[in-house]
């Protein structure tokens, strides 16, 4: 099953039948709404709007633990997350699509892992993103029309607010090709949680940087954005098409090199509440 990540608007296409709606209770607590349950193109599906259904939540609201532990509850195995950004390079135009394949971490009051609470595990996110999945979304994206770039850096931001142009040009002296505030924490924890993971990248804009665009109103954000959602629809849909039965990358086994605490020193209260996580790495090590 693939999970995708985005707007409400996302499940509103063409050749989606929708079985049911899931309200799942977590640890962490309440992810942002109800998960979207149905099938695509011969293969299972669930959708979650990541700011609730009418955009009631800010991203630094965003319940990301809960939203990644109840896809991982509901038997997903891959992750896409769909999200506008901003431009932070001419060449990345309002309408593309961008790929990252690295992330920078800009964001300061966020939760962003399954572990503490009495269990350490210590992830790699050398390479936060499923390089299978990212590949196959790119050629959906090819097949869709779309103009795909792919790989690149995200910056991901706290906001609400947008960057003052200072921060902006700084931002682009690191080298950074988009800038968001959503997909940080979910690469984070869909790799704690074994899933494969990619962005689906929606250029709305280029950031305050540059001096011959208007600078970004939420307003022109979302004049472009709803005209890119037919387009992630599309790619969406063939990207479902294309993926083979098994994953050919090493996602699924990604707490292999990360738990550091023996399981028996873990609280059983821990160990209760991960157990959707460690479900596998257990199995794996006859735990």
């Amino acid at each position: 099953m693939i999970g995708i990540i985005g707007g409400s608007g996302l499940y509103r296409m063409e050749g989606l039948k929708v079985y049911n709606e899931e309200q799942i209770k977590t640890p962490f607590g309440d992810p942002s709404d109800h998960y979207v349950m149905g099938e695509l193109e011969g293969k299972d599906v669930v959708f979650l709007p990541r700011h609730g259904r009418g955009h009631t939540i800010l991203p630094t609201e965003i319940n990301y633990r809960a939203n990644l532990y109840g896809l991982k509850v509901l038997g997903a195995d891959r992750v896409v997350s769909v999200s506008a950004v901003g431009s932070m390079r001419e060449e990345l135009k309002p309408g593309h699509v961008v790929l990252p394949d690295q992330f920078i971490d800009h964001t300061r009051h966020r939760p962003d892992t399954f572990f503490g609470a009495g269990m350490a595990a210590h992830v790699s996110l050398a390479h936060p993103v499923c390089p299978e999945l990212q590949g196959l979304t790119h050629k959906a994206c090819l097949a869709a029309g779309a103009q795909a770039h792919r790989n690149g850096t995200y910056l991901c931001m706290e906001g609400p607010q947008f960057s003052t142009k200072g921060e902006s040009l700084l931002y682009r002296s690191w080298g950074v090709d988009v800038i968001g505030m959503t997909n940080m924490q979910e690469a984070r924890l869909a790799r704690e949680a074994e899933l494969c993971f990619t962005s689906l990248a929606l250029v709305t804009d280029y950031d305050c940087w540059h001096e011959d665009e208007a600078h970004v109103t939420g307003a022109a954000i979302l004049e472009v954005l709803a005209a890119n959602v037919r387009l992630s629809q599309q790619v969406l849909k063939a990207l479902v098409g294309s993926l083979p039965e098994k994953a050919g990358c090493a996602c699924a086994t990604a707490l292999d090199a990360a738990v550091i605490t023996s399981l028996k020193k873990v609280p059983a209260k821990t160990l209760n509440a991960l157990d959707p996580i460690l479900r596998g790495y257990r199995k794996r090590h006859n735990l």
